[in-house]
């Protein structure tokens, strides 16, 4: 089942004539956009993981994730993310990711929010993920949104290059 629903739609200034008009839509994992993201994601995470990228993407399968967001900038698709429930009260950010040419515009925070306000609406309480050290931009965009490191938790307990954070929502 293909749920699409348009959740927002925001106009980005770059300068004085320039200007984007982005759309977040929430939607899930068999949404076309989405897949293709994710190879990009995944390309990406194979050359910056090096020898460590097969244990991560073990755990980043995005068959049936039932909460994802995709962000279109003047009807391109150029950023997605996702969660999925962690615990009953936890709700676990995946698959984050913004084309290089569309980063430093703010997509990425847009998402989160929109992310972190689905999983209130589904009555959870925090979100979490896990990030890599060698991902400084990922660090910063979590900290920036008010994310707190924690311990690593459940499969990245073992992982020296996981950073781990917790935001109440």
């Amino acid at each position: 089942m293909l749920l699409m629903q348009t959740t927002t739609a925001f106009v980005l200034l770059n300068g004085d004539k320039e200007h984007s008009m982005i759309t977040l839509i929430r939607t899930n994992s068999f949404n076309k956009d989405f897949i293709h993201l994710v190879k990009y994601l995944d390309a990406e995470l194979a050359v910056l993981d090096g020898p460590e990228h097969e244990f991560y993407a073990q755990l980043n399968k995005t068959a049936e994730i039932k909460h994802v967001i995709v962000a279109y900038e003047d009807d391109k698709p150029v950023s997605c993310g996702a969660i999925r429930e962690y615990s009953p009260t936890i709700m676990e950010v995946k698959r984050m990711y913004t084309l290089p040419a569309s980063r430093g515009k703010g997509i990425a925070t847009k998402i989160l929010k929109e992310l972190e306000k689905w999983a209130s609406e589904l009555a959870y309480q925090k979100c979490i993920l896990e990030t890599g050290r060698r991902q400084p931009d990922a660090i910063w965009l979590y900290q920036k949104n008010g994310y707190n490191i924690i311990p690593s938790y459940g499969k990245y307990l073992a992982m020296e290059n996981s950073v781990c954070f917790e935001k109440e929502i």
